[in-house]
């Protein structure tokens, strides 16, 4: 699968920045020299001991966590190796224990040791029958973590701008982002081998290490897409897999950055609409127009003068991206519409005290470990899916004129899916191996929003048709992600948490394709 997302672009979006810290450097080692490598890697003895003070959740849980060796390099399972943390809470029933159960919880950049038991809660009485096992993908959290050189201090904005300054200041930055990475230590040699292709080849390991003959699996976002590589590479050690809001596999994954602008762009309006009906409170205008008109003027604004927030300046293209957070769940609109409140005093010159939620990304944004944050999704971001690295455009003007030209229909985001540059533009380490293409008949249940705001609903329609043992199931709502809402504050679709749970317990999928209604 060529084509990797997550809720937004990890290493350019906030959602990436918290979710793919690598503090140390990776340390990989010497595997045994044995005649057949593979074989000790799958029957290696796992030792299980307490996970790690930082992992307080598991551990008030009473998992156990272990490490696992993989090869750094599986084409030479001789050479250096890596060591990948793995968490378990064992089957609570053992005379219906079904097996074990990963999960991954997207970015690409996500550490996903916890994931597995944060979704007890939604799974029921499901979760007594598996193994429930998290785990760090290779080169972040605690799996052989993978660092860059020092970002320094973030630069702020200049009290003057523009469009095309903005721009020029955000290829800078990609650039400087890629060699800080790929010059660091020994790094070249490492980043060949960050790709979703081997965090599959890493789950299979995983899975053989546990005694086990088979793996179920549920992902949601980048999640999602590597499930569907686990199935394509390992179709007959598959069990039950759950793929929940994924993307077009034929896609790049700029092609799918871009695509997210239009669902954005739908939701705002949705957005617009909501806050026009209160604006007693948010004072933003009567109608969705002059709601959507008063969003659309602050950026004009912030793209002459950075708009000046609790001592920082926030330009343009920062505020696109503040903005693009929150639309994901219809929930938050009380959570945007307070924030653009802010955002419109502090640009007419008011003081402004922010709310929690904008008060949070701005301690975010001020933070000194923002652009090492950032370095977990840029790594499999620019790993999979070809050459030039992830199918990102070499030429920056490429960008540019792409970002002019949506503004027209895109306004708001448009500028900022199609104009943000990945680090993968400058990458100049070439993947070892093509993007896995995706056609097979094993048995998938899958879950997609139909009005997916980070993706679009057309993309989770090809990988069906591509999945053709799959069956989906369509929640009728704004969201990404479907399972387990209720888990995150939002409101839940029991129909789709029921087929979950029914597949996962009995083995059965749906008999047909089905939507769950909006409530």
């Amino acid at each position: 699968m060529r084509g990797v997302t997550l809720s937004l672009v990890v290493g350019l979006s906030l959602a990436g920045l918290l979710a793919g810290a690598v503090p140390s450097a990776a340390t990989p080692s010497k595997a045994p020299q044995l005649a057949h490598p593979m074989s000790a890697y799958e029957r290696q003895r796992l030792t299980w001991g307490p996970c790690s003070k930082a992992q307080t959740e598991l551990n008030a849980a009473g998992a156990q966590c272990a490490k696992v060796t993989v090869p750094l390099d599986y084409s030479a399972p001789g050479g250096r190796t890596l060591q990948i943390a793995v968490s378990r809470i064992k089957a609570k029933s053992t005379s219906h224990r079904r097996g074990i159960l990963l999960s991954n919880p997207g970015g690409p950049g996500g550490s996903g040791l916890a994931h597995t038991l944060a979704l007890r809660p939604a799974l029921k009485q499901v979760a007594d029958g598996y193994d429930l096992i998290g785990f760090d993908p290779r080169f972040l959290g605690e799996s052989s973590p993978l660092a860059c050189a020092p970002a320094g201090p973030p630069t702020p904005p200049a009290p003057s701008t523009s469009p095309r300054a903005d721009f020029d200041a955000s290829v800078r930055d990609a650039r400087n982002t890629a060699l800080r990475c790929q010059e660091h230590g020994d790094n070249a040699q490492l980043l060949p081998h960050a790709s979703s292709r081997n965090v599959a080849r890493d789950m299979d390991v995983i899975r053989a290490a546990m005694g086990e003959r088979k793996l179920s699996y549920y992902g949601i976002s980048y999640g999602a897409d590597l499930g569907a590589v686990y199935t394509q590479m390992f179709p007959r050690r598959t069990d039950r897999m759950v793929i929940d809001s994924s993307t077009d596999p034929s896609a790049t994954q700029y092609e799918l950055f871009q695509s997210s602008g239009q669902p954005a762009e739908e939701a705002l309006d949705e957005w617009a609409a909501w806050t026009a009906r209160h604006h007693g409170t948010y004072r933003l205008g009567r109608t969705a127009t002059q709601v959507r008109s008063r969003v659309e003027h602050l950026l004009t604004q912030a793209e002459r003068q950075p708009i000046g927030v609790d001592g920082q300046r926030l330009n343009a293209p920062v505020l696109r991206l503040l903005l693009k957070q929150p639309i994901q769940h219809a929930e938050n609109d009380p959570v945007l519409a307070a924030i653009v409140r802010d955002l419109v005093d502090a640009a007419a010159g008011k003081p402004v005290e922010p709310g929690p939620e904008l008060a949070a990304m701005l301690e975010l944004l001020a933070s000194p470990d923002l652009a090492d944050s950032m370095v977990g999704g840029a790594l499999f971001m620019c790993g999979d899916g070809g050459w030039p690295a992830g199918g990102w455009p070499k030429d920056p003007e490429t960008y540019w004129k792409n970002s002019v030209r949506s503004r027209t229909t895109q306004p708001v985001f448009g500028p900022y899916v199609n104009g943000m540059i990945a680090p993968c533009a400058f990458w100049a380490t070439e993947p070892r191996e093509p993007g896995t293409e995706i056609a097979n008949d094993v048995t998938v249940l899958m879950l997609q929003a139909r009005h997916d705001n980070n993706v679009p609903y057309s993309g989770a329609l090809a990988l069906h048709r591509k999945l053709t043992g799959s069956r989906l199931v369509t929640a009728d709502i704004r969201s990404h992600g479907v399972y387990g809402r209720a888990l995150e504050g939002h409101r839940p679709v029991p129909c789709a948490d029921r087929a979950v749970n029914d597949y996962l317990r009995t083995g059965d999928l749906p008999a047909h394709d089905m939507t769950c209604a909006r409530r």
